[in-house]
């Protein structure tokens, strides 16, 4: 009785793992020189050494070795079946406009193919956006309601005078900040803006990410400022995209933005814990001095210092400029866009001098 209950659990055990790692089947064609698999004679699962009448399981195996997943090891398949059954899956996904949805055949397991069968699975597709002229749409990061043109009216010389203690702290921090990086990048502006926007898209995301947890606190709305902020953040980000296709960061460079990027994050993130009008009169200084930033920009290209390249593809759709556009022409929508996220950050900080709090006053949506 023990050995016939052996024999069943060997048998069960069999059915379960055999499909993974064992296989009745004769070698894979295709290679008979063993590459890729390891394969085994005629041999005895269970011990040699069994009692007489002891049923004896003979397996050929094969063991396919992937660096994938536990799930590529497969050996109950003929490949050549497999490729072919993959083949006609690909074929019947088919988008909802009658296109091919892009699909590559794999060897083994099938990664893309879950892939796909769960986008299938769900019903979700790309929108099939397009331009105003009828073109395809090819940006996946912003989409043609979320472009713009930017207001170039704007005075780029307002300026908030220091006059509480918070406003001079505020303010010589961001001068004292100022410092090392006219030291380190001097007139490389290009390298100047890439590796300041990385900075600058912090503070609104930030912001957005505090009162909105706020907001779940307290159970009450934001008065719009929560999306103002995050689209304060995002339009920093789209900028940085921008002088990416401008200047490639070295590798120094690219480490420089972790380190700043790391401390920059925690201390703000600290400082709109505990003084919130602090945090946002900080970023009307920052913007300030960023505007100063690209003037200088916008006069080296005026005297030649600096080549006034055809401006970005990202850039033309974002902000709609003419097909035309110039670096300068990119330079000027981004210090405007400067300019107005000064102006919300220091009508931010002016609505907490006042006693307020932001969810007081409508925040000014779309304000770029």
């Amino acid at each position: 009785m023990i050995t016939r209950g052996a024999s069943r659990l060997a048998r069960s055990m069999m059915s379960h793992i055999g499909p993974r790692y064992y296989s009745i089947i004769c070698p894979v064609a295709g290679n008979e020189a063993g590459k890729g698999v390891v394969t085994g004679a005629s041999f005895n699962f269970l011990h040699g050494n069994s009692i007489k009448g002891f049923e004896k399981t003979m397996v050929t195996y094969v063991k396919y070795f992937s660096t994938m997943n536990s799930h590529n090891n497969t050996s109950t398949m003929n490949l050549r079946d497999k490729e072919k059954n993959e083949e006609q899956n690909s074929q019947r996904n088919v988008d909802q406009s009658g296109g091919e949805v892009n699909a590559t055949a794999l060897s083994s397991g099938g990664n893309n193919n879950n892939n796909k069968g769960i986008v299938s699975y769900w019903g979700i597709q790309p929108p099939k956006v397009t331009k105003e002229d009828g073109t395809p749409w090819k940006w996946n990061c912003f989409m043609p309601w979320e472009t713009y043109k930017a207001d170039l009216s704007i005075d780029m010389k307002k300026h908030h005078e220091p006059i509480t203690l918070l406003d001079k702290v505020a303010y010589w921090t961001v001068k004292a900040l100022r410092v090392p990086t006219d030291l380190f990048f001097q007139k490389r502006y290009g390298c100047r803006a890439m590796m300041l926007e990385t900075v600058a898209a912090v503070p609104g995301m930030v912001g957005g990410m505090l009162l909105h947890c706020k907001s779940l606190r307290r159970f009450e709305h934001s008065g719009g400022w929560i999306k103002a902020l995050l689209e304060e953040a995002e339009n920093e980000r789209m900028h940085l995209m921008t002088f990416m296709e401008l200047s490639k960061p070295k590798w120094y460079e690219r480490a420089l933005v972790l380190i700043i990027q790391g401390i920059f994050f925690n201390v703000y993130f600290m400082t709109y814990i505990l003084s919130p009008k602090l945090a946002h009169r900080i970023v009307g200084y920052l913007e300030e001095e960023a505007i100063h930033s690209y003037t200088q920009f916008l006069k080296e290209l005026d005297e030649g210092n600096i080549e006034n390249v055809a401006a970005p593809a990202i850039a033309i759709d974002y902000w709609r400029l003419t097909q035309d556009a110039t670096l300068k022409d990119v330079v000027m929508v981004v210090r405007a866009d400067e300019a107005h996220h000064r102006d919300v950050n220091h009508f931010a900080s002016d609505i907490y001098y006042h006693g307020q709090e932001l969810k007081d006053c409508p925040a000014p949506l779309g304000y770029h």
